[in-house]
């Protein structure tokens, strides 16, 4: 089964059913809807639940728009979306990165 990491912080909101999506850039994993996932910490790398995806679309990350951000955790402005994903991704970011926006339903 493919594995996806979340920072602690993002647990709970995935568990109540408020997160309903992930944004993941340079995608190794070939993610598909119907694949079927463990969600772990990304922390502790301890599995906290299952899921499967349900919806997949690209996107260059500087065309993100507000309906993007539906099941997914807000960012005040660009600027801070873009500081967050470089502390994941390191500088390599830029508005023309491709983003696999990933819905998802628990298991």
């Amino acid at each position: 089964m493919k594995k996806l990491k979340f920072a602690n912080n993002l647990i709970h909101l995935i568990l109540s059913g408020e997160k309903t999506s992930t944004w993941r850039l340079f995608d190794d994993k070939s993610l598909e809807i119907k694949d079927k996932l463990d969600f772990l910490d990304s922390e502790k790398e301890k599995k906290f639940a299952e899921a499967e995806i349900i919806e997949v679309r690209e996107k260059k990350l500087g065309e993100i728009q507000e309906q993007d951000f539906e099941g997914h955790e807000k960012f005040e402005n660009k600027e801070e979306m873009f500081k967050t994903y470089k502390k994941y991704y390191g500088d390599k970011i830029t508005s023309n990165t491709i983003v696999k926006i990933i819905k998802f339903k628990l298991l």
